[in-house]
C-alpha cells in the first residue's frame, strides 16, 4: 500500500512516516497543499493522510479538488481545530475519517488500515484466501495455521492483492503500489518479488493471468 501523506510539520511528518514504513506501507512525504493537490491529482494513492493547515493550499482545498477531478482514494484527515463544524466540513468534503491533533500514533494507524479495509471492500482486519490469511494488524502471514516470514517487499506485495483479492492487477499497478515516488517502478521485478512469494506460499497462492497480472482469490480454492 502507499500512503501520500501531507503534513507541513517535519517532526510529526517523520514520526508518521516512520510507523507508516514499519506497518508495510510505502510513503510519500509533501510539505505543502499545493504539491499535496499535484502529487494526489497524478499519483495512484491508496490513502491519504492530509493536514488541514498546509500553507500555500489549506488542506480543506485540496481535498475538494481531488473530489471534483474524481480521485477516489480515501482521506484521513489531520488538524489541531477542535470544533465540530470543521469535522462535519471536512467529512462532508469527502474525507473518510477525521483525526484531531495531538493523536496517539496507534490510533492513527488503526483508523488508517481501517479506511484502507473499507476502501477495497475487506472488513475485518484479518484477510483470508483459502488457507491464507494475513493478519493486518500484526503484520503476520500464515498458511494452514504455520507463520511465514515475509520481506517487506513480499509482503507490501501479498498485502495489496489480498486488499484486492478476486480482482487481476497488472504489473504495472503492482510497481505502482509497491514503492514510493523516490524509488524505480520496474514492473519486471514484480515477476522476481512472485517468485519468492510462491517458494514461500506454494505455487497456487497467487495466480498469473498471462497478458493481465496476478490475482489472488477471493474464495477458497
Amino acid at each position: 500500500m502507499k500512503i501520500l501523506l501531507a503534513e507541513d510539520e517535519p517532526r510529526i511528518a517523520t514520526d508518521i512516516s516512520a510507523v507508516l514504513k514499519a506497518a508495510g506501507m510505502a510513503v510519500d512525504i509533501v510539505r505543502d497543499g499545493e504539491a499535496a493537490w499535484f502529487a494526489g491529482d497524478v499519483e495512484n494513492y491508496d490513502a491519504a493522510i492530509l493536514d488541514l493547515g498546509l500553507p500555500k493550499l489549506d488542506g480543506l482545498t485540496v481535498l475538494k479538488r481531488w473530489r471534483a477531478n474524481t480521485r477516489r482514494f480515501p482521506v484521513l484527515i489531520l488538524t489541531a481545530r477542535g470544533m465540530w463544524r470543521d469535522r462535519v466540513e471536512g467529512i462532508n468534503s469527502g474525507a473518510d475519517d477525521y483525526l484531531p491533533k495531538p493523536f496517539e500514533m496507534e490510533e492513527l494507524l488503526a483508523r488508517l488500515r481501517a479506511i484502507l479495509r473499507r476502501s477495497t471492500g475487506q472488513a475485518a482486519p484479518v484477510l483470508k484466501s483459502g488457507p491464507l490469511l494475513l493478519d493486518t494488524r500484526q503484520m503476520r502471514i500464515s498458511l494452514r495455521g504455520v507463520p511465514v516470514a515475509l520481506s517487506p517487499l513480499e509482503y507490501r506485495l501479498l498485502a495489496f492483492l489480498m486488499h484486492h483479492s478476486g480482482r487481476v492487477v497488472a504489473p504495472t499497478e503492482l510497481a505502482e503500489h509497491l514503492y514510493d515516488s523516490g524509488n524505480d517502478r520496474d514492473p519486471n521485478a514484480i515477476e522476481v518479488i512472485v517468485a519468492r512469494l510462491r517458494r514461500k506460499l506454494g505455487n497456487n497462492v497467487i495466480e498469473t493471468r498471462r497478458g493481465f497480472g496476478y490475482f489472488v482469490a477471493d474464495e477458497p480454492s
